[in-house]
């Protein structure tokens, strides 16, 4: 731990943006719209086009639900964004996020098989984004929101939940939360803690945290032994400033921290068991004397990009048993890519109306459940990108959950959800090594 190399480490950090300053504009992007039905000559034409394609536009008008058989409804989500919070650049507008919002639509397709369109809206009125995401309604079978600034992206996503009959999810909020609790799983079992016991700080009261500790506290975290931490101390009852102008932090004073504790983030810290930071970019945003002053066997996700809240070593130095962070290069990344491929897969297959909690904590005990090891090794709580199978697992988790719930259009096995999934997946994998290999996709240029 005493002999790492910061200094490589920073360069590491800055090699994947120096690479997408060569590779994005010798692309010109990452998705295009491709054929998925024959064309065996022009007279295939007077089938998929006219007057063929009267005939099932008549079933369709005749019922709404005909969509998901004649057309790609079902495979199809909106990745909507407009461009207000992007990637802690803040507000940056729609088409600078339209960079961000293709590359979900790439991790879509590859991880999960779905086909994902890049909207980015030039509106910054949250009500004008809800009345427009309810009228791509037709066509997607899907929406997953983006980088849309706080506090509008809680308004916008609970209208949105409630209004829409096709599942709205935001990856910030819910995929943010669905990853750290199947984490928080796994460092549970290796340190030996109960879920309903342990004392948890937030350290950061974003979208990402706030939804992080809704979820955590419907999977079993008591909100009595919650701490949310903000830029101005521990929220509480006593924090008035909050009523009027941020609502879903005044509804955190009332159901956290029952025992009124005060102060900042070493107050906070102090006998915690696990603590999910969220927050600005380290290092030494989190003390390490913070750290040191936790319970045994402390549990930390310093998740801030590029630089985490904590660099791992100090964390471990000063105590901690676990430590996640949001990189690739360190053990431990906690990353949404994990998350929304497989969610979707899930939702898409049986048709779901909604994402509830219930799903999103069973997608997350799959999630943890295909950890390497068991989920018992320290350095790998969470599964990597590169583990395809765990994708279908998950889907199936979650699309079982939803006809659980009742809120599944069609009902299948465990085994046909679990086909299903991972022939489209599959398939995606190999059409694109397909056209890799093939030429279709070039090759990048030599450095």
């Amino acid at each position: 731990m005493d002999n790492i190399d910061v200094d490589k480490l920073l360069k590491q950090a800055e090699k994947p943006a120096q690479d997408a300053m060569k590779l994005h504009p010798f692309y010109q992007g990452k998705i295009e719209v491709s054929l998925k039905s024959c064309v065996r000559g022009i007279e295939d034409f007077a089938i998929w086009y006219t007057p063929g394609v009267a005939e099932p536009c008549k079933v369709i008008a005749e019922n709404k639900d005909e969509v998901y058989k004649y057309t790609n409804k079902g495979n199809f989500v909106a990745v909507v964004s407009d461009g207000t919070r992007v990637l802690g650049l803040g507000d940056i507008g729609a088409e600078a996020s339209m960079p961000v919002m293709e590359g979900k639509a790439l991790l879509f397709k590859y991880l999960g098989g779905v086909d994902a369109f890049p909207i980015c809206v030039d509106t910054k009125d949250g009500d004008e984004l809800i009345n427009f995401v309810k009228l791509l309604q037709p066509c997607f079978g899907g929406i997953n929101l983006e980088d849309i600034e706080n506090p509008k992206c809680f308004y916008v996503l609970d209208r949105l939940r409630e209004e829409c009959n096709i599942p709205v999810w935001h990856d910030d909020q819910q995929g943010t939360a669905m990853v750290n609790l199947a984490g928080l799983l796994n460092a549970l079992n290796i340190v030996g803690k109960k879920i309903d016991q342990v004392k948890v700080v937030m350290f950061g009261t974003g979208s990402a945290n706030v939804c992080t500790i809704r979820l955590f506290m419907a999977a079993g975290v008591n909100p009595d032994n919650v701490l949310m931490v903000d830029s101005k101390g521990i929220l509480h009852r006593g924090r008035t400033d909050l009523e009027e102008d941020h609502a879903v932090k005044w509804e955190l004073c009332q159901t956290t921290n029952p025992q009124m504790i005060s102060g900042g983030p070493a107050e906070a810290f102090r006998g915690a068991d696990v603590a999910i930071c969220l927050s600005r970019p380290g290092p030494g945003t989190v003390k390490p004397e913070w750290v040191a002053s936790m319970a045994k066997d402390a549990i930390i996700f310093a998740c801030a990009n590029p630089i985490p809240e904590i660099w791992p070593w100090e964390a471990k130095k000063a105590g901690a048993k676990i430590v996640s962070t949001g990189r690739s290069d360190f053990p431990n990344q906690v990353n949404n890519s994990l998350g929304f491929p497989a969610i979707f897969r899930g939702v898409l297959d049986v048709q779901a109306s909604t994402i509830t909690d219930s799903m999103c904590i069973a997608a997350a005990r799959e999630l943890a459940a295909c950890a390497p090891d068991g989920g018992k090794n320290p350095d790998r709580i969470l599964p990597t990108m590169d583990m395809w199978e765990v994708f279908p697992r998950v889907a199936t988790a979650t699309a079982l959950k939803a006809i659980e719930e009742g809120v599944a259009r069609i009902k299948l096995s465990r085994d046909e959800i679990y086909w299903k999934a991972e022939e489209r997946i599959q398939r995606a994998q190999r059409q694109t090594h397909c056209l890799m290999e093939n030429g279709f996709i070039p090759a990048p240029p030599a450095d």
